[in-house]
């Protein structure tokens, strides 16, 4: 029968195996901090119903120690909390998958001693990671509601990491008073970094957060403060779909999407922002407050009504229903041409410089010197 600590070394050696190269402190950090104490209880989809799976049993075991993303929250409903039934609606909170949290870990590259920002704390299972790595009174976590930051603030005492700090905050707010910090992760998407942010990391610090976009096309940047007050860097490869960043418990507001009126044809579908390269590079190029609906073949821009709903047609081109003021979709079909002009630029080609109470910018610099910028 396998036991958990089995079920922790399988975990450590996914990683391992999953990843270009990690610190040795990393896979020692995966091995030793146990997941299982952090989510006691997970959602499993079942068509539009989620339901929780409590602890228990060697399958639930097993789920818990795969390398995969646990939905703890749905709608504010904490898993252990749901009824037996289920619950209905989206996700609000999550345990990231492991794979993705080592990547991150790594980026950061704490050392003992360090003094680390968490920005969402969730189950509190990469806090106590973040404990093991900079010890636990050099950390400090913040969630947005009072509910996970009091249950992950008794998982870390449990495990051994009562001196970290886990504070109730806006996260976009950092922690005010609690800096400056040598290292700062975020846990949730961000459209721009937050000015705080920048202002709570010391000069030469690391910020690595998930910069976030409505097509699902995130990445995760890692960012090194600088003596001007800004940061700069770039992003890691693998794509990254993190929950947005807000300041209180509150699900993410739904967007009733009008139905498109003007009729073209494309030679762009739906489907081409279903591959995370190019939906990266179509989202820095969409208005900021564009959503994706429809079952991914609907955008809609709530802030001037804008939508375009696409429709595939086998052998046959595309065809797009408009909305609005503005064509969204012929802002996709340009990107899309400009992405193939310059070879399909890979996430991790990208820098992203943001200036002290100034412009955030994404840039990708071509073989032959040619820039192409894009504020966020």
């Amino acid at each position: 029968m396998s036991t958990e600590l089995d079920a922790r070394i399988r975990l450590a050696r996914d990683i391992e195996r999953g990843a270009s190269v990690l610190s040795s402190r990393v896979v020692e950090a995966f091995l030793n901090v146990p997941r299982h104490p952090f989510v006691p209880a997970f959602y499993r989809s079942e068509g539009t119903v989620h339901r929780p799976w409590r602890n228990g049993g060697e399958g639930w075991l097993r789920a818990v120690y795969a390398d995969e993303v646990l939905v703890t929250e749905v709608d504010g409903v904490h898993a252990e909390d749901a009824p037996g039934t289920g619950v209905g609606g989206v996700a609000t909170s999550s345990s990231t998958a492991p794979g993705l949290m080592a990547e991150m870990l790594d980026a950061l590259d704490v050392r003992p001693g360090d003094r680390v920002l968490e920005v969402g704390t969730g189950s509190g299972y990469n806090a106590a990671l973040l404990c093991r790595l900079a010890g636990a009174a050099n950390v400090t976590t913040v969630d947005r509601t009072g509910r996970l930051a009091h249950a992950a603030r008794e998982r870390l005492g449990a495990a051994g990491f009562g001196a970290a700090a886990v504070v109730r905050a806006d996260g976009a707010l950092g922690c005010p008073g609690g800096g400056p910090f040598d290292r700062i992760i975020a846990t949730c998407s961000v459209r721009r970094v937050p000015p705080a942010w920048l202002d709570q990391c010391v000069t030469g610090g690391l910020i690595v957060a998930p910069i976030g976009n409505a097509l699902g096309g995130g990445a995760v940047a890692c960012l090194t403060k600088l003596p001007d007050g800004g940061a700069a860097g770039r992003f890691l490869h693998r794509p990254a779909a993190f929950m947005p960043l807000r300041a209180d418990g509150s699900p993410a507001p739904a967007h009733d999407v009008p139905a498109g009126g003007r009729r073209r044809t494309s030679v762009v579908g739906a489907r081409v922002l279903d591959d995370h390269g190019f939906s990266f590079w179509a989202g820095l190029r969409l208005p900021p407050a564009t959503v994706r609906a429809g079952g991914g073949s609907t955008l809609h821009d709530p802030s001037d009504g804008s939508t375009a709903h696409v429709q595939d047609h086998p052998g046959r081109p595309s065809t797009v229903a408009t909305g609005g003021p503005r064509d969204l979709w012929q802002l996709v079909e340009t990107a899309y041409t400009s992405w193939r002009r310059h070879h399909r630029p890979r996430r991790e080609w990208f820098t992203l410089t943001a200036a002290p109470g100034g412009p955030q910018l994404v840039t990708y610099t071509a073989p032959d010197g040619e820039a192409v910028s894009c504020v966020l």
